[in-house]
């Protein structure tokens, strides 16, 4: 009877330590596993994996980077909690703006993937799948569909947020225009750390960027790499930071920065030369300051980054590295057990209260 009184004071303990680690966002999900729908839906992930699958192969050139920025964009705002699905709603006079309608989440795509995956998800398995688990296991199998093969496992056992704000999702994602100072500090609030923010920024290796999120830098306006040593913009105007060469070329396709500023119709590749390919050009960009972002920049002036920038133009351990770095965003602020709910529409929170 001692031996039982003393494992049940060890838990309550371990227990309490986990939920006093746990007060905030930046909770790491020590309630998620490998496998967690083995038995409550064992062909949840083969779902999941067969529709991502289909619809990748008939749009490998951007749907990987769509599903991958809409998990990105879920867990910075609320944690990993698919609060970035629910449609904005209008009742009582007034009108609730989720976060899917802030302007940083204008351009994000994908959703009509994880509707269809929740769909079918509810005709195997009812009530049980949640909408935040679809989207890490739905980035995870579109990233990984050129390899043949998962890049990283994914824990799972997630439930939905019942709470979407446009306010949060303007305050809480990280800019385009961040300098290093903004962009640490904001991932520190998230429980990650600097060599997270690099490898994390490696996924801009695919996907397109339109001219007005980046047209600050051709005019020397945007908040660049955050040094004060030299000035941001050079006699033709772009920001130093940016290869006079690669500078030029975005000017050709985006037009004078005047024009750029309101172009949000005209995309270009985040990784030129290696567009669609999910690898380590990115840095190799980067070290030849043909990063497309003011936050690509960035990650140059601060000597600790810099310094991991060379190890990750080599291609087996970026993807080792990406794998570590997005399991351990895919645990921030998740909830678990009783929290939150297992929507039966992404889109909208359950109507049972």
């Amino acid at each position: 009877m001692a031996r039982r009184s003393c494992s049940m004071l060890a838990f309550v303990v371990v227990a309490t330590m986990l939920v006093a680690g746990c007060g905030g966002v930046v909770c790491h999900g020590a309630a998620l596993k490998a496998h967690f729908y083995r038995h409550s839906c064992p062909a949840a992930e083969a779902v999941v994996r067969d529709i991502v699958v289909a619809r990748v192969a008939a749009d490998p050139a951007a749907l990987p980077a769509k599903l991958l920025r809409l998990f990105f964009h879920d867990c910075f705002v609320r944690g990993c909690d698919a609060s970035v699905l629910i449609d904005s709603t209008s009742g009582g006079g007034g009108s609730a703006a989720a976060e899917k309608d802030a302007a940083p989440n204008a351009s994000l795509g994908g959703f009509d993937v994880i509707d269809t995956v929740k769909a079918v998800l509810e005709a195997v398995c009812p009530g049980t799948v949640s909408c935040a688990d679809v989207v890490a296991l739905a980035a995870r199998d579109a990233v990984s569909f050129q390899f043949g093969r998962d890049l990283w496992d994914v824990q799972l056992g997630r439930r939905d947020g019942v709470v979407s704000r446009a306010a949060e999702a303007r305050a809480g994602l990280p800019s385009p225009s961040d300098n290093f100072t903004a962009l640490e500090a904001n991932f520190r609030s998230k429980g990650l750390d600097v060599k997270d923010l690099v490898i994390l920024s490696g996924a801009h290796t695919i996907g397109v960027a339109h001219c007005n999120s980046f047209a600050a830098r051709l005019s020397g306006s945007g908040s660049g790499s955050g040094s004060s040593t030299r000035s941001r913009s050079r006699s033709g105007g772009a920001d130093l930071t940016l290869n006079a060469a690669y500078a030029a070329e975005l000017r050709a396709r985006c037009g004078p920065p005047s024009l750029a500023a309101s172009n949000n119709i005209t995309a270009v590749p985040m990784d030129p030369g290696s567009p669609a390919r999910f690898d380590a050009h990115y840095y190799v960009n980067l070290k030849l300051g043909r990063g497309l972002f003011a936050s690509d920049a960035a990650l140059l002036a601060d000597r600790r980054a810099a310094a991991m920038i060379h190890r990750l133009t080599r291609r087996g351990y970026f993807l080792e590295e990406f794998g570590n770095a997005v399991r351990k965003m895919g645990r921030v602020g998740v909830l678990t057990g009783d929290q939150g709910e297992i929507r039966r529409n992404c889109r909208a929170v359950n109507n049972d209260k």
